[in-house]
């Protein structure tokens, strides 16, 4: 005869264990300790086995019977119900395990081989600092849109930009997620909407007009900036390259003889070798340099620590000395490059963009156009040095 509720309820403990039995194998243990436990008895393979189906009151008895017919549907289907329940477990465990920190740490992981190792560390850096600190410890099937958005807005109260970089971040860590069959949906999409309109400002850099002035204050200055630093300035002045592609310069990169500086492909933005015409006055900085630090690997060592090249923040130090604070810095001395070759020099643009390394913007430009124009290249770098002799 089928249980009810209130004999469930009602049923007092004894000595020793005994059962209030209901159907198809279904029963309610009473133990002397007052437990009341839910047991099921199943037949497969022609073995009886028995499971547990949790604990009364927490438990009704409808949830019972409900769980047994669920086991008896799985006999139906020739499944043995004690494996379906720990493959349950297990993937209720694997699941809470996978979170965003550790999926974004094995996303990281598998594109390290593939970037420039400063982007490597910078991503991983950002990732910790805005990131894992917020959300890290969510396992990933359970962050919804709600959580990343408030992340991504606190970050947004002191660093605009930086908060859709974020969210750039995360969209790459969860579409890495879908295709390792964790989830199966991005949850930042559409969040950038969700954010308020920023504009990215440019570098800021000083117009071609103020250009004589600045030529004349960093001569002025020749005194009172160290020696490396001067001549760093002016080399990027001539040269207007990257900073980073500046500093980090080696001697095994610059053939003399020739006067082409060869930066190899990863040290450039864009992952191609690029080459660098030096003018004469480029090739007098660095015979220059290189008397000073000809035994070192770098063009422009660390003073404090000679086997690393000296920091980025150089440049900008000295350019505020030379009181050009936010009105000018290193990567200004591309924009203001350009703007002399096209309006003073007469240069066409895809002249002068090829010497500032850009690539083509139409994916079918940098498929078709290899073009290098070499020799206008190493005649404007020339006129280009002589101009700014002229100022």
């Amino acid at each position: 005869m089928p249980l009810s509720d209130m004999q469930c309820r009602t049923a007092k403990p004894k000595e020793k264990p005994y059962k209030l039995s209901d159907m198809e194998g279904l029963y309610l243990q009473i133990m002397p300790s007052s437990a009341k436990y839910w047991r099921l008895k199943y037949r497969i393979h022609g073995k009886e086995k028995l499971i547990s189906l949790g604990v009364y009151p927490k438990i009704s008895l409808a949830e019972a019977r409900k769980q047994k017919d669920s086991i008896k549907e799985e006999l139906k289907n020739g499944l043995n119900p004690a494996l379906v329940r720990l493959e349950k477990k297990q993937t209720a465990t694997f699941n809470h395990n996978q979170t965003f920190e550790l999926i974004a740490k094995e996303w990281h992981a598998k594109n390290v081989p593939q970037w420039h190792p400063r982007y490597a560390q910078t991503v991983m850096h950002r990732l910790e600092k805005y990131a894992f600190l917020e959300i890290g410890c969510y396992p990933i099937h359970l962050l919804k849109p709600v959580i990343i958005l408030a992340c991504l807005q606190k970050i947004e109260k002191t660093a605009p930009e930086m908060a859709r970089r974020i969210k750039q971040l995360c969209s790459h860590v969860f579409k890495y997620a879908i295709a390792t069959n964790r989830i199966e949906t991005d949850v930042t999409y559409g969040l950038e909407n969700a954010l308020k309109k920023y504009k990215k400002g440019h570098f800021a850099s000083i117009e071609v007009d103020e250009l004589p002035d600045l030529v004349r204050t960093l001569h002025n200055h020749k005194a009172r900036l160290y020696r490396q630093t001067y001549l760093a300035i002016k080399l990027m002045l001539l040269t207007f390259v990257r900073t980073s592609e500046l500093i980090e310069a080696k001697w095994s990169e610059i053939n003399f003889e020739q006067a082409i500086w060869a930066i190899p492909a990863e040290r450039m933005k864009m992952r191609l070798p690029h080459l660098v015409p030096l003018s004469r006055q480029s090739l007098a900085i660095l015979e220059e340099l290189k008397e000073m630090n000809g035994k070192r690997d770098h063009v422009f060592p660390s003073i404090p620590r000679p086997r690393k090249p000296m920091s980025k923040g150089t440049i900008l130090v000295a350019l505020k000395r030379m009181g050009y604070s936010k009105r000018m810095t290193g990567h200004g001395f591309r924009s203001l490059a350009l703007g002399v070759l096209k309006e003073k020099l007469g240069y066409s643009h895809e002249i002068a963009d090829r010497q500032l390394a850009h690539s083509p913007k139409s994916s079918t430009d940098r498929a078709y156009d290899r073009a290098k124009f070499l020799t206008q290249r190493i005649a404007m770098m020339q006129q280009y040095s002589d101009y700014l002799d002229s100022l």
